[in-house]
């Protein structure tokens, strides 16, 4: 007759034991999983918009150098600023009236079929209107213009001298360049040949025209 051995019989209940706490420890972790899965979650979706935005600045940055593959960077400098009118910008008939957008050059609107648009001279300088600037022109039923700046450029101010030209034309010479401005803003200030003068200028790429923003008139 076989003896069966207490021994081995506890062993066995503890393996079986031993298993079962095994599987306890299993299941907890697949638990905790479950708690945290709304954290994972919010990374994935966080990568997910860090490709998209990746994948979206590679796009423009690809479109950009398409457009510019065009030009050599000579060219680029001689671009002025107020030929940045496109097709971005829009032209619509509303009962209010006409309604265009378009860019400051200095002295007008420019289009985006290229056609300019008179920009009162008074308007341009009380207002400060920088080259590049963007506005929005309505056309009243009745034919009266209405405009308004919908966005303003990134400005630098430069401080220069007032100078009059052989033709009459104002402009502002600093650090060896040259900007003409409106002669409204120069009546306005009741500037002076010689005046210390604050000019707003495009704070990227080249401009022809500059806003005044204050004269400093000369002791005398």
């Amino acid at each position: 007759m076989t003896k069966i051995n207490k021994n081995t019989k506890n062993e066995n209940q503890e393996e079986k034991l031993n298993w079962d706490e095994l599987e306890d420890n299993y299941q907890a972790p697949a638990a905790i999983g479950q708690e945290k899965s709304p954290a994972v979650m919010v990374s994935q979706r966080q990568l997910a918009l860090l490709r998209q935005l990746a994948m979206t600045v590679k796009e423009s940055n690809e479109k950009i150098l398409d457009l510019l593959s065009v030009y050599n960077l000579e060219d680029l400098k001689k671009i002025k600023i107020g030929q940045a009118a496109d097709e971005d910008f829009t032209e619509a008939d509303g009962s209010e009236g006409r309604i265009i957008e378009g860019v400051f050059d200095g002295e007008q609107m420019i289009g985006p079929d290229g056609k300019r648009y008179s920009v009162p001279s008074n308007y341009a300088s009380k207002s400060k209107l920088v080259e590049g600037d963007i506005m929005k022109l309505t056309i009243a039923p009745n034919g009266t213009f209405i405009y308004k700046q919908i966005g303003p450029i990134e400005r630098s101010r430069v401080i220069g001298s007032l100078e009059k030209a052989d033709n009459g034309n104002y402009y502002v010479a600093a650090n060896g360049r040259q900007w003409r401005i409106l002669t409204a803003s120069v009546t306005y200030f009741k500037g002076q040949i010689g005046d210390e003068t604050v000019i707003l200028v495009p704070k990227t790429g080249e401009s022809q025209w500059a806003a005044v923003e204050n004269i400093v008139r000369a002791a005398r």
